[in-house]
């Protein structure tokens, strides 16, 4: 088998999805490099939109949006595979639009896979689970990632998901009145008899994900310092520490503990 000298990457995004399920705003760009960090050659970059053709006749407006949003994708080097929408009409008289991509982003991720060493799927549908464990059965790495709405079996079968939400500058934090840094994170360390926990959360893009010890250069990881006050009300402090708990928080530096400490936190998204 012929050997590279770097990790030959296949990013596949079901636009539609995302954008319907918490990643409406993403910043394809940021995904990009997410997916090849730590070297990876983008070999191929395929994004399935949806277009609505009857829509677009008499809206002009959304006709130059779509347009203009396809132009920055192949600006940053992306396939756009325009998916048409089709109109249907149910038995109760209600009119209703498709414009399913998974056909075509399974069997281009199949086929394409022959000359790629990792696959990154951008979508929370669980219909791609038996795609997952066909390419990782053609030797292939399979990553996900996703916002909300995202299928445990999709989670539990890719060699790696990640939440969009975790990526720093993947979707862009919306607070700007507040001048304080924000992040987002999960806690991975609570103690409930001391009522102080830790939270963890990603800084920079390049990395390996697996190196969670945030003192190790080679981690792409911060942490913070977190006390149980901090928490919304809705968090059961029995539940922690948990992955399914995505958050978002103040970071304020503590200089005599020389470290992060976390303020202000708010749930952002659940996976339970």
């Amino acid at each position: 088998m012929e050997k590279h000298p770097y990790q030959r990457v296949g990013v596949y995004v079901d636009v539609s999805n995302i954008a319907q399920n918490g990643g409406y705003g993403m910043l394809y760009d940021v995904l990009r490099r997410f997916a090849c960090r730590n070297n990876g050659v983008a070999v191929r970059l395929n994004a399935y939109v949806a277009y609505d053709e009857t829509q677009a006749k008499t809206n002009i407006d959304y006709r130059q949006k779509s347009l203009s949003f396809h132009s920055v994708l192949r600006d940053f080097g992306f396939k756009v595979i325009v998916k048409t929408v089709k109109w249907f009409v149910d038995e109760s008289g209600n009119r209703y639009g498709k414009a399913n991509a998974d056909l075509d982003m399974a069997v281009d991720a199949l086929l394409q896979s022959e000359r790629l060493d990792s696959v990154f799927l951008v979508t929370g549908d669980g219909d791609f689970v038996q795609v997952v464990r066909a390419l990782q059965n053609k030797g292939c790495r399979v990553e996900a990632l996703a916002f909300k709405n995202v299928a445990h079996s999709l989670r539990n079968e890719t060699d790696m998901f990640t939440s969009g939400y975790l990526v720093p500058g993947l979707l862009p934090v919306m607070d700007k009145d507040n001048e304080n840094r924000i992040e987002r994170g999960i806690c991975y360390s609570y103690y409930p008899d001391k009522k102080f926990g830790f939270l963890r959360f990603m800084n920079k893009l390049d990395g390996h994900l697996w190196v969670t010890d945030s003192r190790k250069e080679e981690s792409p990881y911060e942490t913070a310092f977190v006390h149980a006050s901090q928490f919304p009300a809705e968090i059961d402090w029995h539940s922690l520490p948990s992955r399914d708990y995505i958050f978002e928080f103040e970071l304020r530096w503590i200089m005599d503990k020389k470290g992060w400490q976390a303020e202000n936190l708010k749930l952002i998204h659940s996976y339970k």
